[in-house]
This record gives C-alpha cells, structure tokens and sequence, in this order.
C-alpha cells in the first residue's frame, strides 16, 4: 500500500481492504467510492474472524477429541494461532489505515 498523502494512496487502500474482507464486498461499489465506510466494514469483519476463531480453539479440544487423531487436533490448533496472530496484525493494520484516512500522520522518530 502507498504512504498516506501520496497520489493514489486512497486506491492503494481500498485495495487492500477488501483483500481483508470477503470477496462478495468487491461488488459493491459504495464500498469503493467510500472508503471510511470500507474500512469500518473490514475492522468489524476482522474483528468478527477473530473472535470466530478464538471460539474455535477454546472449543477445539472438547469437540473434536473424539472425531480426530490427537495429531490432526494438535495441527489444527497450530493453524488457528496462526490465524489468530495473522488476524491480530489485520485487526492492527486496519486500525492504523483508518487513522490514516481520518487525517492522523506519523513522522519517523530518530
């Protein structure tokens, strides 16, 4: 994504945002022409994966102990803390791209 105040940042972010949300938003053209909209979408979209998967892996154990080799559960634990710190960052990174479109600006600290 292109740095806030550059040309093109604002396409530059729609575009990312909606690799954060479901490929069903793409067909909305609001969500195109109105980024602040798109972004607030995509913070409650992550924010929703998240909780999703957090959920699943608190139940993981007691549901699934008895359907899947303690191997396949172990794995399958392994790939939603991934997911969950993937979506840790998403969550992050599209907190700090709506404070970029509401005006906020960082200087690098030396």
């Amino acid at each position: 994504m292109r740095p806030p105040g550059v040309p093109a940042w604002e396409e530059s972010a729609v575009a990312w945002l909606l690799d954060q949300c479901p490929a069903d938003y793409r067909g909305h053209e609001v969500l195109r022409r109105h980024p602040v909209v798109l972004v607030r979408f995509a913070a409650h979209h992550i924010d929703a994966s998240l909780e999703g998967a957090r959920a699943a892996y608190a139940a993981a154990r007691r549901e699934l102990r008895e359907r899947v080799d303690p191997e396949v559960l172990d794995a399958a634990l392994r790939a939603l803390e991934v997911e969950g710190a993937r979506l840790s960052r998403a969550a992050r990174e599209v907190a700090l791209v709506e404070e970029a479109m509401l005006g906020t600006r960082w200087r690098p600290k030396l």
